[in-house]
């Protein structure tokens, strides 16, 4: 192995969310890191210390790295991997339309390294792969002289440096104990409990947590729906829930619904391998299924509270076609949780969406989504008529309906007592449950949150 400053030459393949996460976070742990990515002008922007993304603390371990020249950013990955004693491949793997994932950008990235790698390196999977994906990779690669191990991510946005650099778990597959071992090596640093297992049951691990999550918020979901329908309310049934240790508070959230880039592509595979390999998930598919049932709850209410109802005297309209025109909908959020500008898989964009398509003019506000100009990605991923506004009070001006999709804390901080002032009509619906029902009321707004009394 090359020895740098007591360190390790890693070479990561991708630059997205994982991918610039593991190389600072690698570099920032004393290793001589090497970030490749096919788009040129991602590179540029990265090796001047700009992010392209909204992340927590990534942009000053980024600046600290090009400054302690323990990470670069290049082009070719090819040009630089006989060099490395680590490859870690952190590419996308979506999910494609017929349900499958697509790992043509993964075998893209470990052809390109192939026949460059040193003998003795390690190619790691960080990239976030079907179960039994381990052999495929190796009958790709095809050299006995090249170690292979799986180093899933549990990585989330907003809070990625923080997850890295002091993980809940660090998990490390691969068939070679030794190999797995000289993996863990990179984490000496960290302290977290480490989990040596197969390379299939690394991967399962991925799938199960990111799965196990989207239940818990489907049943909470699901919970609120029966608080509205039975008259409890939610935010009791939910602290004395929680406080079992058993179950925990974390999670234990009502919503529009889970998304993001990885819990509806992890879910929908997991139901996929199983039945792949002949297992019926019936209990998965109806959390997936919970979720779609979620967006419609939110948009019957929206049309509810915006025609004057409050209540459960709608619940009948959910899915069926909505007759919004004339109505100005304030959508507050727009990312599909708050601390980062990834638009990718948002429920709140869904809702916007479903709201649209029944007539309502939409206009929103998000505090992530400025400067479109550096960033004309996002723009493109808005629905389309949607207006964007630059502030919470202009969203809302002239709106007879506001919607709390994104729990950021600017719409807590928010003065509605203003804000009912600015409105056509003063009504909301809290589809995150952020906000003092009685403080709204008492500030004129018709108010509706999920499972609330």
């Amino acid at each position: 192995m090359t020895d740098i400053a007591n360190g390790h030459r890693i070479l990561v393949v991708g630059a997205g969310y994982v991918g610039l996460t593991t190389a600072a976070c690698f570099a920032h742990l004393g290793h001589d890191v090497i970030c490749a990515d096919i788009d040129r002008a991602k590179v540029a922007s990265l090796s001047a210390g700009v992010v392209p993304i909204r992340e927590n603390d990534l942009e000053r371990l980024v600046s600290e790295g090009i400054a302690r020249r323990r990470l670069r950013f290049v082009i070719s990955a090819a040009a630089v991997a006989a060099t490395c004693d680590f490859v870690f491949l952190c590419v996308p793997t979506p999910l494609r339309a017929d349900g499958e994932t697509e790992l043509s950008y993964l075998m893209s990235a470990l052809d390109s390294v192939a026949n460059n790698l040193r003998s003795g390196a390690v190619v790691v999977t960080k990239s976030t792969v079907p179960v039994g994906t381990a052999p495929k990779i190796g009958a790709a690669l095809g050299r006995t002289d090249v170690a292979l191990a799986s180093n899933p991510e549990f990585l989330r946005e907003g809070s990625a440096v923080a997850d890295f650099l002091a993980p809940d778990r660090i998990v490390i597959g691969a068939e070679d104990h030794a190999v797995a071992q000289r993996v863990a090596a990179l984490y000496d640093s960290v302290d977290a409990p480490l989990i040596l297992c197969d390379p299939t049951s690394a991967e399962t691990v991925k799938y199960a947590a990111n799965a196990f999550l989207a239940a818990k918020v489907s049943f909470v979901n699901a919970l609120a729906a029966v608080c509205e329908a039975v008259d409890a309310d939610v935010d009791a049934v939910l602290e004395g829930v929680g406080t079992d240790h058993r179950i925990g508070s974390a999670y234990l959230q009502p919503g529009p619904g889970w998304g993001g880039s990885c819990l509806p592509k992890d879910t929908r595979a997991l139901v996929g391998v199983a039945s792949d390999a002949g297992y019926v998930f019936d209990l998965l598919e109806g959390v997936i299924a919970v979720n779609e049932q979620q967006l419609d709850r939110v948009v019957a209410k929206v049309e509810r509270v915006a025609l004057g109802g409050t209540g459960t005297e709608r619940v009948a309209s959910v899915g069926d076609e909505l007759d919004l025109d004339g109505i100005t909908v304030a959508v507050l959020g727009l990312t599909f949780k708050a601390g980062t500008d990834d638009l990718r898989g948002s429920p709140a964009i869904r809702v916007a969406e479903r709201l649209r398509d029944g007539g309502a003019r939409l206009v929103a506000y998000d505090p992530a989504l400025g400067g479109f100009e550096e960033r004309p990605d996002l723009e493109a991923q808005l629905p389309d008529g949607l207006v964007l506004s630059g502030s919470p009070l202009e969203a809302v001006r002239g709106s007879h309906v506001a919607v709390v999709l994104t729990e950021w804390p600017e719409f807590g901080a928010l003065d509605w007592e203003r804000a009912a002032g600015e409105m056509a009509t003063a009504r909301i619906v809290d589809a995150r449950n952020m906000l003092d029902p009685d403080k709204l009321r008492a500030a004129g707004f018709l108010y509706e949150g999920l499972g609330r009394r």
